[in-house]
């Protein structure tokens, strides 16, 4: 199965500090999301993964999937998408200020949720600046439009990084 996981600069895992090589198989001795096992996504969850490298990965064995993410009992780096850098991350989070400043504007209650994305992307915290815009969105709409604004960023990202874009319309 070929999935994606994004990683710190050097190939290394951001919660294990694993340093990942790059086609050779690597082997989880269970499958437990979150506690053991080669954990990975599909393109509709990259928005909530966001890291320095992004990569194609390989997943074999047992998969178990989940609401965010896969979770395997082997995996093995297969590419790096050169695509993701620096301008392109920059580019993300200013793609989520558009989209907030469009969606919310001046509503009172909602209008520092365009503050907070525009200010964590000049900080280059492109992750909380994708998640702040999803809960904006939320806020203006339901929880719905949470999962809507989730797509919206997968699809720019697939979009972006020339990956196969997840079904459904923005």
């Amino acid at each position: 199965m070929i999935a994606y996981k994004f990683l710190d600069v050097g190939g290394v895992a951001p919660f294990t500090r694993f340093r990942w090589p790059v086609d050779e198989w690597v082997e989880a001795s269970s499958v437990d999301p979150c506690l053991a096992g080669i954990h990975a996504c599909r393109v509709e969850h990259l928005p909530m993964w966001l890291a320095a490298e992004l990569w194609e990965i390989d997943l074999d064995g047992d998969v178990v999937e989940q609401e965010r993410k896969l979770v395997a009992q082997r995996g093995r780096l297969a590419r790096r998408i050169d695509a993701w850098n620096d301008e392109a991350a920059v580019d993300f989070g200013r793609f989520c200020a558009r989209r907030t400043r469009t969606r919310v504007g001046f509503l009172p209650g909602l209008s520092g949720y365009v503050g907070d994305v525009e200010r964590f992307t000049a900080q280059r915290r492109f992750p909380i600046a994708g998640f702040a815009a999803a809960r904006a969105a939320e806020r203006h709409g339901g929880p719905a439009a949470y999962e809507e604004e989730r797509l919206a960023q997968a699809r720019w990202l697939a979009l972006r990084l020339g990956l196969e874009a997840p079904g459904g319309r923005e």
